[in-house]
């Protein structure tokens, strides 16, 4: 059989759009190693212009080491840059995010092409096996209704739409009956499904389900119902609630539907229930003062987070924010202010596992630099050693000490 090597760039979602084609690959073999590989896919990421750059120098790179094979271009950046970059010939098959399915058909015909395709697809794959994992993603939904002035996602994967619970729970009950005990539910904005508690409720009762994790949720879509199935067992004790900044203003510029006042009770409300909290956050965006920036810096000190997705802001082409007028990073010391930021959570992280250092239950998934690593259920980082092999095995520890192994 001739050979694939899969090259993913950006989120969960395009992890397990990678699944999906690795899984309609039915006259080639897939390899982990890109010098044995007869054909390259790219699946790649455009959320800013630096993630494009990235996608363009790889695909620069492996068109200069492997001038002879084949290379296959797909993922986000397919609708902002691929016209372009086919034209340049940086890759030979180019495919939208609905066309994924047809990857067989089109590396058999093994033609020159380039098909856009459209932004109303559900992909109709069960996914059956995951290559590379010891925790399953599963896609629950894709687009996003959302128009936050610096992301340029709706545009690339269309508006919101969700796959059946018969769908997704036919392939959890198929992976938990392979193996896989841990699920995480991803998509592009996966608050937007229908009644994601009902759907967490349907998952837990499948045989071998044992911890249930979401990818981002958005504040405004924590609901009653979501709120009453926090104490479940099978819940994971983190979320990441995507508030993106802590200050009003800042939050009325990016087009964000959610306030500090709202998000600071929810949070509290959240933490209640012992939970680990996580965020993103844009440093530098656009508007960002000087006395913006340090009242949403002593807003984030209220805020009882413990993990964070720190990004100082890029600009993107084709969103509202690249039209404003962009900070000179020097001058406003944006480096200093993630730094502050990073500090500030990175304390506060500490003191919950200060906190919460006995009885975690980890799923351990790779053996690195001689020690097993996996995450407990607050999604904080567990390394130990072991003479048993660890991998893809549960642990329960009755007491760690982050501290000596951090």
């Amino acid at each position: 059989m001739l050979k694939v090597y899969f090259k993913t760039f950006g989120c969960r979602t395009n992890i397990f759009d990678t699944q999906i084609m690795i899984n309609n690959l039915n006259n080639f073999q897939v390899t982990e190693n890109i010098e044995d590989a007869d054909f390259i896919v790219v699946n790649s990421c455009t959320v800013t212009n630096s993630a494009d750059s990235t996608c363009r120098a790889f695909l620069n790179k492996i068109r200069r080491n492997f001038p002879e094979k084949k290379i296959v271009f797909t993922g986000c950046a397919i609708r902002t840059r691929g016209e372009t970059l086919f034209k340049n010939e940086l890759f030979d098959i180019g495919f939208g995010l609905s066309e994924k399915e047809k990857i067989d058909l089109f590396l058999q015909e093994n033609q020159r092409k380039f098909i856009l395709g459209n932004l109303e697809f559900l992909d109709k794959t069960i996914v059956k096996k995951i290559i590379g994992k010891s925790r399953a993603f599963i896609k629950i939904q894709e687009g996003c209704n959302f128009k936050c002035s610096y992301c340029i996602i709706p545009k690339v994967r269309g508006s919101s739409r969700s796959y059946s619970q018969q769908h997704i729970l036919e392939q959890i009950k198929i992976l938990a009956d392979n193996g896989f005990s841990e699920f995480i539910l991803t998509g592009t904005n996966i608050g937007s499904y229908q009644n994601l508690a009902q759907l967490l409720k349907s998952i837990s009762k499948i045989s071998g389900v044992k911890r249930i994790r979401l990818g981002s949720v958005e504040p405004s879509q924590i609901t009653s119902e979501f709120m009453e199935i926090l104490d479940e067992d099978w819940f994971g004790k983190y979320l990441h609630i995507a508030i993106q900044y802590s200050e009003n203003s800042m939050l009325k510029i990016m087009q964000r539907r959610n306030r500090v006042e709202k998000d600071l009770e929810l949070l509290q409300r959240l933490a209640e229930h012992d939970f680990a909290l996580g965020t993103d956050f844009i440093v530098g965006h656009p508007g960002e003062t000087d006395e913006v920036f340090q009242k949403g810096f002593e807003n984030l000190k209220k805020y009882p987070l413990t993990h964070i997705h720190l990004f100082s802001y890029s600009k993107k082409d084709g969103t509202k924010s690249s039209t404003m007028k962009q900070l000179n990073f020097k001058l406003s010391n944006v480096k200093n202010r993630f730094k502050l930021i990073q500090d500030l959570i990175e304390n506060k992280n500490n003191q919950f596992r200060d906190l919460h250092s006995k009885n975690l239950e980890v799923l351990f998934e790779k053996k690195k630099n001689g020690l097993f690593e996996g995450y407990d259920q607050y999604f904080n980082l567990i390394k130990i050693n072991s003479s048993d092999d660890l991998r893809g095995n549960w642990k329960r520890l009755e007491e760690y000490n982050w501290r000596n192994l951090k």
